[in-house]
């Protein structure tokens, strides 16, 4: 697999509608987002090749997504794994840019479910072993898996609020962040109760927004108009679907997701210069940590206390303010990579990591169930 290293690189990337977008559809946004991402690129709708993407509303992604913005791809993948997706999907792009299935691959993702919906809700089915003991989900299974870590490992509740109160910093330094308001782990700990042992600023937002990324072969990369970030490495795994079926409350996929990232990168934890990590709740960023070789199991929350993770701490995690800060349109992992996109370039203006020269953005899916890594670097790095 190291002949992928360095095989694809992204060279447009943009966002769109963050935050609150009312009358806007979600295939408006994403449309939005498809076109910025190209024209950061200094490529047109018309030379797209290659469509990766997925939906909380269409099931059938690929091919509603090339007809409403007139395209004809030659290759398209529209698999579903959740908030993971947009991570998962660079994998394929990759894979049939190098086989040459494709040569302009566009990852792109819509929604406006904070003006659809307005509540953090889930369109899966039911789980069938859970269903009878009346779980509000998703929140239900992430606060199963809070209560274990803290009951396991001693776990605190203002040390969940660190996640907090450090993702808050980040985006009281980004103007496209939801919330910027200062926050403190005294009025985390004060909010609403939603699902015990996590309250409403242990929650990500509901807003809407799109985001896209436009992939190229490798060897190419130079002839587009911005920085090119090459794709190192890349893993994806899945070990369950819900929560009753997780094999240990406290041990994700990531374990899988993340080694394999390593090892095709040929790097490791030490030599990543930024995190960008999909914060549905307080609980993921602690064991994503963890799970992902940032600190041993169980010294998640004792890595982030003290504000180790926000800005001016000892590693940069969700510059942007992630899921908790600055937006979640209904999936997320489309984000951290654009973010880890943005500080590799530089241009993240005053939340921008000096001489930011690695990222590891990683997404999540379901209930902590699909997990997908990449390991993003500049030209310096290949």
């Amino acid at each position: 697999m190291n002949d992928l290293r360095g095989a694809s690189a992204i060279v447009g990337a943009a966002t769109a509608a963050l935050g609150e977008a009312p009358d806007r559809t979600d295939m408006e946004i994403l449309a939005e987002a498809a076109k910025s991402a190209l024209d950061d690129a200094g490529l047109s709708l018309g030379q797209v090749d290659g469509l990766f993407a997925t939906s909380m509303v269409h099931n059938m992604a690929t091919l509603s997504i090339a007809e409403y913005l007139g395209i004809r791809p030659r290759f398209s993948d529209s698999t579903m794994v959740g908030g993971s997706s947009s991570v998962a999907h660079l994998l394929p792009a990759t894979l049939a840019l190098q086989a040459g299935l494709c040569e302009v691959a566009l990852v792109c993702y819509g929604s406006n479910q904070r003006s659809a919906a307005g509540r953090l809700v889930t369109n899966s089915a039911p789980p069938p072993y859970e269903a009878e003991y009346g779980p509000r989900y998703p929140i239900t299974a992430y606060a199963l898996a809070a209560s274990r870590h803290m009951y396991q490992y001693g776990t605190t509740r203002e040390q969940l609020a660190e996640v907090a109160v450090a993702a808050r910093g980040w985006a009281a330094m980004n103007p496209d962040a939801f919330m910027r308001d200062p926050l403190t782990v005294d009025q985390v700990l004060a909010s609403r109760l939603v699902s015990d042992p996590l309250r409403v600023r242990d929650c990500c937002l509901v807003t809407d927004g799109g985001g896209a990324l436009v992939l190229v072969a490798g060897e190419r990369a130079k002839d587009h108009p911005k920085r090119p970030v090459y794709l190192l490495g890349q893993g994806i795994a899945s070990w369950h679907r819900n929560i009753s079926q997780m094999p240990d409350l406290t041990v994700t996929a990531a374990t899988e997701s993340g080694a394999q990232a390593y090892a095709m990168a040929g790097l490791g934890p030490a030599d990543m210069n930024v995190l960008e990590l999909y914060d549905a709740f307080t609980i993921n960023t602690i064991m994503f940590l963890e799970d992902l070789g940032f600190c041993t199991k169980g010294e998640g929350g004792a890595f982030v206390s003290g504000g180790a993770i926000g800005p001016g701490g000892r590693l940069p995690v969700n510059t942007n303010g992630g899921g908790l800060s600055c937006c979640h349109p209904g999936m997320y992992g489309m984000f951290p990579v654009i973010e880890g996109v943005r500080q590799l370039r530089g241009e993240c203006g005053e939340r921008q990591v000096p001489s930011a020269a690695t990222a590891l953005c990683h997404g999540n899916g379901g209930v902590f169930s699909s997990q997908a890594t990449v390991v993003l670097g500049t030209e310096e790095t290949i």
